[in-house]
């Protein structure tokens, strides 16, 4: 009857865990049944049962941002651009050794 609508579901099974973020808060559901709703070229997923709870969303980490003499340090200790520097810093986290060395085993 449903194949006479367009419908057509397949059961895909049980999955081990579902997880939803949303910008304020995460839901998770555990063991729920899955179905595929194929119908207009369209393919719609339906979650069924399974355990339900739900937590507020984690504050997103600041990002680093490196500051202008961090910058020039770094260019000064290792000639490079201040674009590679600003790299450097931000993938060392602000570390200046790091990126200092992170830039100097580049060469």
């Amino acid at each position: 009857m449903l194949k006479s609508l367009g419908l057509d579901i397949e059961e895909i099974g049980q999955a081990e865990e579902v997880v939803i973020k949303l910008s304020d808060r995460v839901i998770v559901l555990k063991g729920p049944s899955v179905l595929a709703v194929k119908t207009g070229g369209e393919k719609v997923f339906q979650l069924v049962g399974g355990e339900v709870s739900e937590e507020k969303a984690a504050e997103p980490a600041p990002v680093y941002v490196p500051s202008d003499d961090d910058v020039s340090l770094v260019v000064a200790q290792t000639g490079v651009s201040e674009e590679e520097a600003k790299n450097a810093l931000s993938q060392s986290g602000g570390d200046l050794a790091k990126a200092i060395l992170l830039l100097r085993s580049k060469r």
